[in-house]
């Protein structure tokens, strides 16, 4: 079995069938990234009690016992997740030293179902970026050519699947932090429905925003792991009591009649010609397969950007507020003795880096007396108009399509020290994030220069069962955008 290139779902089945141990695939997977990860950088830290977890499920299947819906399938979590008796830095020097007395949720239901807590992977600091370059371990490098950046946040993810280091992995997505990277790295990536997914046990960024959700090589295997880690959280009071579909089971790639809604506004946005050229394609593809091909309008998404940037910072100010090397953190041996406002800003000054201190200064600013109403009150309530026009436009169509990204993945340095150009990377994910929609990144195609490109799926509020048809649709169309495979392979 060529478990190197296997997607969780068939190594789930060998396991099952006892064509290979849990054992040898976690072996496996560990020694591609002993082999690899000097190159790409995409974990934080490993697992040393992985082959403990695979012996569990191979004990179990030796026994009769039901092994899991995800037996024996390595994970890499991203490091924002709190892993119980593992390190959990949220790639900051912060929170360095920090070992969470317990595990996020959606780590419990992986663990729950058989699969194997293969390492910790890396991110933009508290997941804030769009290159993964802004973390305490340094840039992780996009395995399609290790002179480009992964995307973010969760690029360490993006990268350990794309390097085929682990076959699944979770990140988190506040502002397309699953999609771009899934784009810039050749993957299927989902944000599920803000409540789909537990947030208990996910270190805060802006917690109106935040939400998880799998990586992985094919349609199904995101619907497998969406599947697994969604449901109602009595930790969480904003995870939906919506019931969960067997989405795996379920899905199909009929799209006859289906109404694909284009909003015009992102087409006239400044957009690579590659990124138009696989976003036109696949369009085709979906009309090819019976499709209807509606225009949309989305006014109001021009204004996606600032909201979002006004309601992230904000809600991020308040929540690293905690980080004081008082309660958590970093604490500075370098303050004024008996001073505490010393230690307060000596702490903070010295565990958080540049990325993060522009934000919580932003968001602060935003947030102060006198400010409060002009800033962050009018971008909530511009924020439920764009969530309003998106209800509008499924009256006339029944999913989304548009780019994830104006442009392929761009070099490491090319764009860091030009935050405003960083934050526009993000121009077609906010919209998602705010209204509170699913969204997904399928890959669609190739830049001239070789580097994938995906195209972004949106549906109504918990409707992603129509959005894996879609994605399902567009990868048995495609079917050679697959067969590529990375450089450093």
């Amino acid at each position: 079995m060529d478990l190197t290139n296997s997607t969780c779902t068939e190594i789930r089945d060998a396991v099952r069938g006892k064509k290979v141990s849990a054992l040898e695939v976690t072996r496996h997977f560990a020694d591609r990234i002993q082999k690899l990860d000097s190159k790409v950088n995409a974990f934080v830290s490993t697992n040393d009690r992985a082959e403990d977890a695979a012996k569990m499920v191979d004990a179990k299947i030796a026994k009769g016992s039901d092994p899991g819906a995800l037996a024996g399938v390595p994970m890499a979590i991203k490091d924002l997740l709190c892993t119980k008796g593992l390190k959990t830095t949220a790639s900051s020097k912060i929170l360095a030293n920090f070992v969470p007395p317990y595990s996020a949720t959606v780590v419990n239901r992986l663990e729950a179902a058989g699969a194997v807590t293969i390492g910790k992977t890396s991110l933009d600091e508290f997941a804030m970026g769009s290159s993964n370059e802004n973390a305490a371990t340094g840039p992780v490098h996009n395995p399609w050519n290790l002179e480009y950046v992964p995307g973010g946040s969760s690029g360490g993810s993006a990268a350990a699947i794309a390097a085929r280091m682990a076959p699944g992995a979770i990140g988190t997505d506040t502002g397309g932090s699953i999609r771009q990277p899934a784009s810039f790295c050749g993957l299927f990536g989902i944000k599920p429905t803000y409540g789909r997914v537990s947030r208990f046990g996910i270190i805060a960024f802006a917690s109106s925003l935040d939400q998880a959700g799998p990586m992985a090589l094919s349609t199904k295997d995101c619907a497998l792991i969406l599947e697994t880690i969604s449901g109602s959280c009595a930790h969480d009071s904003t995870s939906a009591t919506i019931e969960v579909p067997k989405w795996s089971e379920i899905i199909t790639e009929d799209v006859k009649g289906l109404r694909v809604g284009l909003p015009k506004e992102y087409f006239a946005e400044k957009m690579d010609s590659d990124v138009e050229r696989v976003t036109r394609e696949a369009i085709a593809a979906l009309k090819d397969k019976g499709a209807v091909i509606v225009d949309v309008s989305l006014p109001l998404v021009k204004h996606a950007v600032p909201v979002y940037y006004l309601v992230a910072t904000s809600e991020a100010s308040s929540n690293l507020a905690r980080y004081d090397g008082m309660r958590f953190g970093h604490r500075s041996t370098n303050a004024a003795h008996g001073d505490l406002d010393d230690l307060y800003s000596s702490s903070r000054g010295e565990g958080f880096g540049s990325e993060v201190k522009r934000r919580i200064m932003l968001g602060t600013y935003a947030l102060s007396s006198g400010y409060y109403d002009a800033y962050y009150q009018k971008a909530s309530q511009v924020r439920r108009l764009i969530r309003n026009e998106f209800l509008n436009a499924f009256q006339t169509c029944d999913v989304i399509l548009s780019p994830v990204c104006t442009s392929p993945a761009f070099k490491v340095g090319e764009r860091i020290n030009d935050p405003l150009e960083m934050y526009l990377n993000d121009i077609f994910t906010t919209s998602t994030n705010l209204a509170g929609l699913p969204g997904m990144s399928v890959p669609a195609g190739y830049s001239k220069a070789g580097l994938p490109i995906g195209v972004q799926l949106m549906t109504r509020h918990f409707d992603e069962t129509r959005m894996f048809n879609v994605s399902l649709a567009l990868e048995n169309s495609l079917q050679a955008v697959k067969a590529r495979r990375p450089n450093v392979i």
